[in-house]
């Protein structure tokens, strides 16, 4: 049984992320969506509204399992058994820093492969930095991210007014 490990901050969850994940599940026998604490880059969403996010949005997939985490990704992908970390590239210039990350896993827990995938291509452009952004000045995100999602920025975005 091949678990696949998707880490991120998912800050949040983007129907980026999403068709990745979809695209996953017909390929890998159970993917473990590992969303990061990752204080040092200050996530508007907690990690727990992160979680509860990420389960809601991908809830119709029986194969997928998501899991808040605070240590190092090579322990978690250890703890949780991995044998493949995913990926995902929208762009040319996400592959140097992604090529980095991948051989430094490589090292840090060889028994995992990391695999890339690209969104569809009318998803390529989104990210969770560019959805914050549009949110924070009152834009429309709604077309880029599940309900739940959009419901939770605007909350999130006004309660910080």
């Amino acid at each position: 049984m091949n678990t696949v490990i998707y880490p991120g901050t998912f800050d949040p969850i983007t129907n980026g992320h999403t068709n990745l994940v979809e695209r996953a599940t017909r390929v890998f026998d159970k993917i473990i969506i590992a969303v990061a604490a990752s204080p040092k880059k200050r996530p508007l969403f907690p990690l727990e509204q992160r979680v509860e996010l990420s389960r809601e949005v991908l809830s119709h997939l029986d194969n997928v399992e998501v899991i808040g985490f605070e240590n190092l990704l090579a322990e978690f992908v250890r703890e949780h058994q991995g044998t493949v970390i995913l990926r995902g590239l929208r762009a040319v210039s996400d592959f140097e820093y992604e090529f980095q990350l991948a051989d430094m896993n490589r090292r840090l827990v060889p028994q995992a492969e990391s695999i890339f995938l690209t969104p569809d291509n009318h998803l390529s452009y989104i990210s969770s930095t560019l959805i914050r952004e549009i949110a924070a000045l009152n834009g429309n995100v709604h077309e880029f991210v599940h309900p739940a999602v959009d419901a939770a920025l605007k909350t999130r975005i006004h309660a910080g007014n």
